[in-house]
């Protein structure tokens, strides 16, 4: 005799999300994954600032300085469309995370190039709070620590848990299943 035990609507709802294969990773998962995608992006810029230096015979770090935010900017956006379009960045890869579109399948360019953009918006209000402004690193480090914590909990009030970015180019963060 085989007796199922339901502990109600919590116990439900955590069975449906783990069959269901495109919810998403828990936020501190994600939150981890985001903050090792910069440690590696480190890497990534800094070999992009030293082509881009070379190439222009930068003599200055200010010299260019708009041209060089647009290089770095479209250089991100290729190395994170190319790795979206593949399926996972690295640091995706680390964290057993993968895109697909909201049908599961891999992306277009088109389908990365529109979550690139929206993925920006993470950076628009601490742009705009203090952009022109002379503060000192400690409050703007509060501010931004701050809004990154409200953008990941905005994701707690999605039914799939996505973040705003994902749910507006049409994308979701999803589990990568274990490869052997």
């Amino acid at each position: 005799m085989n007796v199922t035990q339901d502990s109600g609507p919590v116990a439900a709802r955590s069975d449906a999300s783990a069959l269901d294969p495109l919810t998403a990773p828990g936020v501190w998962r994600r939150m981890a994954c985001w903050l090792y995608e910069g440690v590696l992006l480190f890497g990534v810029l800094v070999a992009a600032g030293l082509v881009f230096s070379i190439t222009t015979q930068m003599r200055h770090a200010l010299s260019n300085r708009p041209l060089f935010i647009a290089f770095l900017f479209v250089v991100l956006g290729v190395y994170f469309m190319w790795c979206w379009v593949h399926g996972e960045t690295l640091a995706m890869r680390t964290w057993r995370i993968r895109i697909v579109d909201r049908y599961g399948r891999r992306l277009t360019y088109g389908r990365a190039f529109l979550r690139y953009v929206y993925s920006w918006i993470w950076l628009l209000p601490p742009l705009a709070a203090f952009g022109g402004h002379q503060l000192a690193m400690g409050p703007l480090m509060v501010f931004v620590v701050a809004w990154v914590a409200f953008w990941a909990l905005l994701s707690r009030m999605h039914p799939q848990r996505q973040f705003l970015h994902d749910v507006l180019a049409g994308t979701r963060l999803v589990p990568r299943e274990v490869q052997r």
